[in-house]
């Protein structure tokens, strides 16, 4: 029998992570080759055209970018550019009877506070608190992809004990009620605290910090920015860097175990017609946790759980807000937080956890085509068309076992009635038609998204956060695993999740031995 095909590096999963890994490595003159299950790289970041015949190109899964570090930009030499948002957000609220809201972002900003609470209270508490996040943000960010530095070292780095205490030490929703009176301002300060997270405000884990800490500190500045060309176009330079370095990928080819006496390792591979071995010094992992475990035959770590429902729209036109205050497309141009004032996050995070969908299902909405409209088509643009992305929070998967497709309907229904309610036409009268004359609409929950990307439990980082410090477990990187030549490239990796190719980045360094 002939020796297997060797590698330096076999990686496998041809995510933005592993992508970022084969181009780093390939670029330091090791021979790489990437196995993809699917019949494209991208995994989770990908751009698609979900609707028959309509030329609208959609981030489907993953849609924003704040954590990913422009030095992998740099070093990659990547063909990617996001673009900031002219609002942060907009919150509708009804007061006193009356439709009014909270627009973030720009010159209007202290006058929607006054508007919306009657002083300036809150805008400055919003100042002074985000101006601790950001002082944070500063210092934590860069730490992402240089070796994991010590607790200790992270809170010195810091240098501000309330703000340490705050982020790291006490549940977030202390600092929440400490800073803010207006339920609604509240809530909008909570939800980066459970995008993709299934906590309460004062879950004694401080999972929701995990959560939040992320959530705020990308860039450095914790902006949440828009890809150009929609997410696809990040992981197509990302091939395109890694094959121009000398990286093979195959898709179409899918690791089914792997082992390894910690120096040299053997991947078992499964094609469409056959099945093979290929060899290599290193494997490093894009795949969750437990596909890492089920690769190596481990014990597996955890179940994890997603909570969130993902919503896919197109347009022909934006809908009319009942605040006639602001216009719909500064109202949609940043996050439109639905049903998310901070009682409202509680009610409906207790709703879940006894097993109900929310009552008022929370969900937040933006429209990627007003800030980049290249994801259209010409005709639809000229059209006036438009795109929106609706995240949905509190939503466990444990909801849908039952009954996936119906669970599904019927909390689709209820979140875009939740919309409904502040705009004066329903939103599905403002939706384009395919070319069976279908509503482009689509919704995927937490079993879909584990069946079509193998997120386990559908959960987006694949497992629970964690802070960005060393603990006894974690290794100098933070993507070592108990092989000494196998790495977690993935989400699951520490300063894994999100679209950022820290893990990608980490893995390599640790592989190359940086």
């Amino acid at each position: 029998m002939p020796a297997p095909d060797s590698y330096d590096a076999v990686i496998v999963g041809g995510g933005h992570n592993g992508l970022v890994a084969a181009a780093y490595l390939a670029r330091a003159g090791q021979s790489v080759l990437v196995l993809e299950r699917l019949a494209t790289t991208g995994g989770a970041a990908v751009s698609t055209r979900p609707f028959d015949g309509v030329d609208a190109r959609l981030s489907r899964y993953s849609y924003l970018v704040s954590l990913l570090p422009q030095k992998i930009v740099g070093d990659l030499g990547l063909d990617f550019a996001v673009r900031k948002r002219t609002v942060s957000s907009y919150t509708p609220a009804m007061r006193g009877g009356r439709a009014t809201g909270l627009l973030v972002g720009g010159e209007r900003t202290r006058g929607s506070f006054a508007a919306l609470t009657g002083s300036d209270r809150e805008y400055e508490a919003w100042q002074r608190f985000y101006g601790m996040t950001r002082h944070v943000a500063q210092r934590v960010f860069p730490t992402l992809t240089e070796p994991l530095p010590g607790r200790d070292v992270l809170r010195e780095r810091i240098g501000d004990p309330e703000a340490w205490r705050a982020l790291f030490e006490e549940p977030i929703g202390v600092a929440v009620e400490k800073n803010f009176t207006d339920d609604l301002v509240r809530g909008v300060v909570l939800t980066d605290a459970l995008i993709g997270t299934f906590a309460d405000a004062h879950d004694p884990t401080l999972l929701q910090n995990r959560c939040f800490l992320y959530h705020v500190i990308g860039g450095s500045t914790g902006d949440w920015d828009v890809p150009v060309g929609g997410m696809g176009a990040l992981t197509d330079a990302l091939a395109r860097s890694a094959r121009a370095a000398g990286a093979q990928i195959r898709v179409r080819h899918e690791a089914i175990r792997i082992e390894t006496d910690g120096t040299r390792a053997e991947v078992t591979v499964r094609s469409p017609d056959s099945e093979q071995v290929v060899a290599a010094r290193k494997v490093l992992v894009n795949a969750s946790p437990q596909a890492l475990a089920a690769l190596l035959g481990d014990e597996p770590p955890a179940p994890a759980e997603g909570a969130q429902l993902k919503v896919n729209m197109l347009l022909t036109r934006l809908p009319r807000l009942r605040d006639r205050s602001v216009d719909p497309r500064e109202a949609f141009a940043g996050t439109f937080h639905i049903a998310e004032g901070y009682g409202q996050l509680a009610d409906a995070y207790r709703d879940a956890a006894a097993g109900r969908l929310p009552a008022a299902p929370p969900s937040e909405i933006y429209c990627h085509s007003l800030t980049d409209p290249s994801i259209l088509g010409p005709d639809l643009a000229a059209r006036g068309y438009q795109t929106l992305t609706l995240f949905g929070l509190h939503t466990p998967a444990r909801l849908f076992t039952a009954d996936n497709a119906a669970t599904r309907a019927e909390l689709l229904a209820a979140t875009l009635a939740q919309l409904d309610a502040h705009l004066e036409e329903p939103v599905t009268d403002c939706l384009a038609r395919d070319e069976n004359g279908e509503p482009c609409i689509e919704a995927k929950t937490p079993l879909d998204l584990e069946r079509d990307l193998r997120l386990p439990g559908g959960h987006i980082f694949h497992r629970d956060l964690a802070f960005p410090y060393a603990t006894e477990s974690t290794g100098r990187w933070g993507v070592e695993t108990a092989h000494a030549n196998v790495l977690l490239c993935g989400a699951g990796a520490v300063r894994g999740g999100g679209v950022s190719g820290v893990p990608g980045h980490n893995a390599a360094m640790a592989a190359l031995g940086r």
